[in-house]
Formats: C-alpha cells, sequence, structure tokens
C-alpha cells in the first residue's frame, strides 16, 4: 500500500491511498468463493455454479464486500502511518465509483478526508491591556433593597365594611377560556394575588377586580396585546371568570430601628443595616468589575491569536446552543413547530459565531494551562465537590450523582477548574487600569470559556400563562 499525505489547511488533511492489485485480488478472491458456496443460481446445483458466472450474477454485493474488506483497514493503517488523530469519522472518496474495478487487475486509488486538530501556537497574553471599572453604588439602591424587604416583610390586612379599590390585594381562584378556542384547556390559577393599579397588572384585570368583594364572582373578558410578554397569550382574547377568596390591604412594617433589629440578622439599627447593604453592594460590584476583566481579558487573547478552528467542533458548540435557545423558547411558552424556518437559519448562523469564539477560547486556554503547566490536585477536585454541596445544601453524594446524570464526571470537575486557574494565570500577566465606570454591557465581547459551571438542578421554567394572565407585558 503506498499513501502520500496533502496539507489542505491546518485543521484539513487529506490522504492519498494506492492499495496494491496483488491486496485487492486476494481479497476478490475471497468474497467471490464465499457467494460461490452459498449462491443460487438457476440451472445450477447450490453451490456448484461457476465462478464466473456468480460473479457477474453478484457483481454488485461483492464489489461492495471487497471494497469493505480492503478499504478500512488501509485508511485505518495510513492514518497511523501518518500519526494522525481525526476529530469525526474520515470522508472517503473513491474516483469513478460505479466504474472501479476490483478483481486485482489494477491498484485501487482512493482518498480520504481527514479533519484534525490545529497546531495551537503558544498564546501571547502578557501584553494585553484592560481596563477595571467598578460600578459605584449609589444611596438609590440601599434604598430599594429597603424597599423589598419591607415588602417581603409586609402582612395583608382583610379589608371590612367596603369592596375592593385601588391600592388593594385581591386573591381570587380564575378560569379563563380562549375566544377562538373555547374547547381547549382553560388557564387555570388558585390563589392569584392581584395587585389593583399594580405596576405590573394587566390594566384590564384592576378595571374588572375593583368593586368586588369576598366570596363574590366575576366574570371579565381580557385582550392581551400582541406584545403580551406570554407568547401563549399575546393577542389572544381571554373570558374569565374570578371567584374572590378576598380583598385585602397590605401593610408595610414602620421603617425604623426597631423592624431593623427585628429582622435577627445582628442589624443594631436602621443606620447599620443601610451600611451593611452598601457594604454588600460594593463587594458585588467589585466581583463584578473582576468578572469583566477576566471576560476583557480572554475576548482580547481571542482576538490576538488567529488559528483556524477545526469546522466539526464549530458545528458541534453551535447545535449546544441552538439546543439551549430551543428549550429557553418552549420554556417561555413557545411552540416550536410555528417557528419561522428562516429566523432558525439565522439564530444559527448567530450561534456558529459565537460557537467559533467558546471553542477558540477553549483551546487558547488548554494551551495556556500546557504553558503554565498548570495540574489540577484531587484534593482541589474535592473541594470544588464540597464547595458546591454547601451551595446547593446537598451532600457530596447526590453532587456527583448530579453531575453522572447530566453525561459529565469528575474528570468535567478537573477540567472546568483547570480553565479557571488556566484564566487566572492570563489575568495575572495582563496589564490592568483603573478606570472610571462606563457601562459597557451592549458592548462586552463574549468569551465563553471563562463562563464556570456549577451542576445544574432541573431548569427553573419561566413563568407560565396562568401566572402571567395578570401581569402586563413588560
Amino acid at each position: 500500500m503506498k499513501s502520500e499525505l496533502k496539507e489542505i489547511s491546518p485543521t484539513q488533511k487529506e490522504i492519498h491511498l494506492q492499495i496494491d492489485a496483488e491486496a485487492v485480488k486476494a481479497a476478490y478472491g475471497k468474497v467471490s468463493q464465499k457467494y460461490a458456496k452459498r449462491a443460487n443460481v438457476p440451472g445450477f446445483r447450490k453451490g456448484f455454479a461457476p465462478l464466473d458466472v456468480v460473479r457477474m450474477r453478484f457483481k454488485e454485493e461483492i464489489k461492495s464486500e471487497v471494497l469493505q474488506e480492503i478499504v478500512p483497514h488501509a485508511v485505518t493503517a495510513a492514518i497511523q502511518e501518518h500519526d494522525l488523530h481525526p476529530l469525526t469519522e474520515p470522508q472517503l472518496h473513491l474516483p469513478d465509483a460505479e466504474t472501479v474495478s476490483v478483481n486485482g487487475s489494477v491498484p485501487l486509488a482512493l482518498h480520504v478526508h481527514v479533519e484534525v486538530m490545529p497546531e495551537i501556537p503558544t498564546p501571547k497574553y502578557d501584553d494585553i491591556e484592560v481596563t477595571r471599572r467598578v460600578k459605584p453604588v449609589i444611596d438609590g439602591e440601599v434604598e430599594d433593597l429597603i424597599a423589598e424587604r419591607l415588602q417581603r416583610e409586609a402582612t395583608l390586612i382583610p379589608v371590612e365594611g367596603r369592596k375592593s379599590e385601588i391600592g388593594d390585594t385581591v386573591i381570587a381562584d380564575i378560569e379563563g377560556r380562549f375566544d377562538d378556542a373555547p374547547d381547549a384547556e382553560p388557564i387555570t390559577a388558585n390563589d392569584l394575588e392581584v395587585e389593583l393599579g399594580g405596576e405590573h397588572i394587566e390594566k384590564s384585570f384592576t378595571e374588572n377586580l375593583i368593586g368586588v368583594e369576598e366570596d363574590g364572582e366575576k366574570e371579565f373578558t381580557v385582550v392581551y396585546p400582541e406584545e403580551f410578554s406570554s407568547e401563549a397569550l399575546a393577542g389572544k382574547t381571554v373570558h374569565y371568570k374570578a371567584k374572590i377568596k378576598s380583598v385585602g390591604k397590605t401593610e408595610l412594617p414602620e421603617l425604623n430601628d426597631e423592624w431593623a433589629q427585628s429582622l435577627d440578622e445582628g442589624y443594631e439599627s436602621l443606620s447599620d443595616l443601610r451600611n451593611r447593604l452598601k457594604a454588600d453592594l460594593e463587594k458585588m460590584a467589585e466581583a463584578d468589575a473582576d468578572a469583566r476583566l477576566r471576560n476583557n481579558a480572554i475576548a482580547k487573547m481571542i482576538e490576538n491569536n488567529a488559528f483556524e478552528v477545526p469546522r466539526v467542533l464549530i458545528e458541534n458548540q453551535a447545535r449546544n446552543l441552538l439546543n439551549n435557545f430551543a428549550q429557553d423558547m418552549q420554556q417561555r411558552g413557545v411552540d416550536l413547530r410555528n417557528v419561522d424556518p428562516q429566523f432558525v437559519e439565522m439564530a444559527y448562523g448567530n450561534m456558529k459565531q459565537q460557537a467559533e469564539r467558546d471553542v477558540r477560547g477553549a483551546m487558547l486556554l488548554d494551551r495556556v494551562a500546557e504553558v503554565e503547566k498548570i495540574e489540577v490536585a484531587d484534593s482541589e477536585v474535592e473541594d470544588e465537590l464540597t464547595k458546591m454541596a454547601d451551595y446547593y445544601r446537598s451532600t457530596l453524594d447526590e453532587i456527583r450523582e448530579s453531575i453522572a446524570k447530566q453525561g459529565g464526571g469528575i474528570e468535567d470537575i478537573r477540567n472546568n477548574l483547570k480553565t479557571r486557574e488556566a484564566i487566572e494565570a492570563v489575568v495575572a500577566k495582563v496589564k490592568v487600569t483603573d478606570g472610571e465606570w462606563v457601562d459597557e454591557s451592549l458592548a462586552q465581547p463574549e468569551a465563553g470559556p471563562a463562563t464556570e459551571e456549577k451542576p445544574k438542578k432541573a431548569a427553573k421554567k419561566k413563568e407560565p400563562a396562568k401566572k402571567k394572565a395578570a401581569k402586563e407585558s413588560e
């Protein structure tokens, strides 16, 4: 057998093969004899038909089996000879496949396309410059947190001697039927809380639930706007029946030192609560600044170190991104059967660009780990599993089981830690300057590999139509 390797590109190799005529002839004879022993040919007893007759009658079958007999072994041997490591199944091309001769009169010629990992040059990252920007904490953010905390501590006091009015909270069981599909499964929601006049409450619900009282019933119709946040309700007309369970007025605790102390979190006063909340926000802002710094550093490393990325890896990652996107759409109530194919094609095209960045970043960080001689010890993996168990309030065994169910394993955790340490190695060598805060969220380059993974619990579904029914589109 003769083989010649041709470099098509850093990731695409082509092997030209010529299998000796003697090897082809031997395989042809072996396969022909096998067919002759079991062939049923009219006019001859089984297994006694002349070999030439068998070869004529089963020409295509014999040719196919001869090729299966000799080609895979030859391709494997050639790949090993040239020390190639294919990323996917080699693509075989047989010139003149319809007329090719397999009787051994001539050598068999073919060529094979193989996709491989490219040689990744040593990444340059010690000349990268990035600016670290910390978002300042304003007093309004602290007050918003306090207002949210007050709201969580609020109590609903039943109203007496009057019907519901703006500012009240009505608790009701509702059932809604679609105007264009009255026999379809209805929208149902029990103990639905509707704050009349609330910022995110559909106006029609407020209008129709003013003037109701406990144990009353109300029927009304809501025409949802086309841009409503729930896809299942957008543009729909729904006829509702509401059974009023209670009408109440929300009362907030008085904002003072006694309330702060009642939270049982060690606050000495309202001022102490404000100071500690502000400190927490500042710590979060510092962490966010560090995360943006890492992402920007990795993004610049990707930009500064160009090389060809294997097509198969890009396509695999793009499919993963598309699958995640589809799952997210389903959780939002979108029927994927109704999605325009052109939209899917456009989304996939965009995801291929993101996928290339993700794969390029991952390959570069693997190379960084190699250059920096980063090794992750078993003790580090165990520490990470312990942190995950604490984070999810689970046991180590439950975390291991969760990882295994997702198709991963301990090596995935080890690789994540190696990636994390490689990122820190890059950041340690870049030139960092502090700058004033600028909202860069719309212009932030994405560097997928900088994201750390944790084992996923069951996905938290988006709020379904039955819960969004009373909420306005935002």
